[in-house]
C-alpha cells in the first residue's frame, strides 16, 4: 500500500521524483523519502508526514544527480516511525545500495529470524529490509544478480525499485500482485506505481512491467528480462476497486472505466427504486455513476469531502454526534431531504463508518437509504499489501449482510458479487487476486492468520 517512483537519466531527477510523490500521495501518507545518484555518491532525504511536509525547498538541493528513486508509505509491515520511512539506503561490499518497495513479503518473518541466527542486526522493523540482508550475504559479483539471487528466497508481493551508481533496477514479482509502469521523459526513463505520476511529469507511457519482469535501466537504455519461474497472474482486483486514482491506466486497463463497469454490474444484480444515486466521495463516485447509467436514476454528489483533513485532528472536548465522520463529510440536505437515495461506496470493512455515513443521511432527510457496495464482502485479511484489519475486525467475516444492514442502518444493502466484479474488469478467477473477498491465496502463507501490521512486533490491539 505504498507508492513508488524511479527517475534515470535526468538532470533534475529528484525534483522530478519529488512531483511524481505527489501524484502518488494517495499511496501513502504515513512518510515520504528520496534517494538520488550522482556519479558513485547516493544521498538520501525523508521523514514523516506528506510530501509537501517532508521535502523544504532546501532539500531537493541536496539531492543532486541524474538518477533517482522515491517513495510514499502506508505501513503493511513494520511500524509507522521514521526509521521506517523508504526509500532504504545502505553500503556493502558492492557499493551503496538503495531500495523502494511496494507490497507486502509473506514469509519476511521467517527469513529475518534465519538472518538475526546468522549475526544479521536490523535496523528496521519492514519486511523490506530482509531484501537488503539478503542481497548484502549474497556471493554473485553483480549486484543484479545479486538482487534476483535474493528475490529467489522470498514469498509474496514486491514491486521494487533499486538505485545503485548507474543503473536503476526496477522488479515486479512473478504473480504481478502490485502495478509498476515505464514511462519516458525526453531522453529519460520514468517508472512509477501509476500512470497519473506520468501524466504530472509529462511522460510518455511505455509500457507496464510484466508479472516476473527485471527492467535494468543504464546509459545504453533498458534492458529487460524474466528471471523467475513462470506462476499464475494475481494482480490484485482491490487495486481497481478502491486504491488506484480514477486517472490512471492499471494493469492495462483505465481505473474509471473499470469502476462505472462495476457500478454497471451492481445495478443488473441489485436495482433498487430510489430518487437519486449517491457515492461515498472519492472512491464510489464512478462506481455510482456507472450504476446512475445503467438505472437511469440522476446521479447526484449528495455528499461533500472536506479535502483538507489530516490523518489526525483534535476533537472537541463537548460531544458531537458522529464528529470524526463529519469533520469529512458533510451531507448537502437540499438533495436528500424527503428522498430514497441509493448510497454507494467500494467496501465496508468494520462497518461503523457507514452506520455514521447512513445516520448522516437520516438526519439530512432522506426518506430512504439503500446502501449498495461495489465490491463483494470483504471477509479476509490482505497479505499482499493493502492496510486491512485482522479477520475478527472485519464484519462481513462474522456477520450475514442481513446483520451488516441492521448494523448500518440502511432500508437495504447489497453487494456485487465475485462474479460480477470479474465481468467488470474482464478477467477470470486465475487472473487476479480476490483473496480478500474468497479467501482463495494465491500463495500459501507461513501461518494461517498473519498479522499485517507490525509483522515484527507483538500484535496491536
Amino acid at each position: 500500500m505504498c507508492g513508488i517512483v524511479g527517475i534515470f537519466g535526468h538532470p533534475e531527477a529528484s525534483r522530478l521524483a519529488y512531483l511524481g510523490l505527489y501524484a502518488l500521495q494517495h499511496r501513502g501518507q504515513e512518510s515520504a523519502g528520496i534517494v538520488s545518484a550522482d556519479g558513485q555518491a547516493l544521498a538520501r532525504h525523508s521523514g514523516m508526514g506528506h510530501v509537501a511536509d517532508v521535502f523544504p525547498k532546501d532539500a531537493l538541493e541536496k539531492l543532486p544527480g541524474p538518477s533517482a528513486i522515491g517513495h510514499v508509505r502506508y505501513s503493511t509491515a513494520g511500524s509507522s516511525v521514521s526509521s521506517n520511512a523508504q526509500p532504504f539506503l545502505l553500503r556493502h561490499h558492492r557499493g551503496p545500495i538503495a531500495v523502494a518497495h511496494n507490497g507486502n513479503l509473506v514469509d519476511a518473518s521467517l527469513a529475518r529470524t534465519a538472518l538475526e541466527l546468522e549475526g544479521a542486526i536490523f535496523q528496521t522493523t519492514t519486511d523490506t529490509e530482509t531484501i537488503l540482508h539478503l542481497v548484502a550475504r549474497s556471493r554473485a559479483s553483480d549486484v543484479v544478480d545479486a538482487i534476483v539471487e535474493s528475490l529467489r528466497q522470498v514469498r509474496g508481493a514486491f514491486s521494487l525499485l533499486f538505485l545503485v551508481p548507474g543503473r536503476l533496477v526496477a522488479v515486479r514479482d512473478p504473480l504481478g500482485f502490485r502495478p509498476l509502469s515505464l514511462g519516458r521523459i525526453g531522453g529519460a526513463w520514468v517508472v512509477a506505481s501509476e500512470t497519473c505520476a506520468f501524466d504530472l511529469l509529462g511522460a510518455e507511457h511505455v509500457r507496464d512491467l510484466e508479472r516476473g519482469e527485471v527492467v535494468v535501466i543504464d546509459v545504453a537504455g533498458v534492458h529487460s528480462f524474466r528471471p523467475f519461474a513462470v506462476e499464475r497472474a494475481a494482480p490484485c482486483a482491490f487495486e481497481h476497486v478502491y486504491f488506484a486514482r480514477p486517472d490512471s491506466r492499471l494493469f492495462g486497463q483505465s481505473v474509471q472505466a473499470v469502476r462505472q463497469r462495476l457500478g454497471e454490474e451492481l445495478f443488473r444484480e441489485h436495482p433498487a427504486k430510489a430518487d437519486l444515486v449517491a457515492p461515498v466521495p472519492d472512491s464510489g463516485v464512478f462506481a455510482a455513476m456507472g450504476y446512475a447509467r445503467a438505472s437511469g436514476i440522476p446521479f447526484q454528489m449528495a455528499l461533500v469531502r472536506n479535502h483538507y483533513v489530516g490523518r489526525t485532528f483534535i476533537e472537541p472536548s463537548q460531544q458531537i454526534r458522529n464528529f470524526g465522520v463529519r469533520v469529512k463529510l458533510n451531507p448537502v440536505r437540499d438533495l436528500l431531504a424527503g428522498r430514497r437515495i441509493v448510497l454507494l461506496d467500494d467496501s465496508i470493512v468494520r462497518g461503523t463508518t457507514s452506520r455514521k455515513i447512513v445516520q448522516l443521511c437520516r438526519e439530512a432527510g432522506a426518506r430512504e437509504v439503500h446502501v449498495r457496495i461495489s465490491s463483494p464482502p470483504t471477509i479476509g485479511p490482505c497479505h499482499y499489501g493493502i492496510d486491512t484489519p485482522t479477520r475478527e475486525e472485519l464484519i462481513a467475516s462474522k456477520q450475514s449482510v442481513e446483520e451488516i444492514r441492521a448494523f448500518v442502518g440502511a432500508d437495504s444493502l447489497a453487494y456485487l458479487s465475485v462474479e460480477g466484479l470479474l465481468r467488470a474488469q474482464g478477467v477470470s478467477r486465475d487472473e487476479v487476486c480476490t483473496a480478500c473477498w474468497t479467501d482463495d491465496q494465491p500463495v500459501a502463507l507461513p501461518r494461517a492468520e498473519a498479522e499485517q501490521l507490525g509483522l515484527f512486533e507483538k500484535p496491536r490491539r
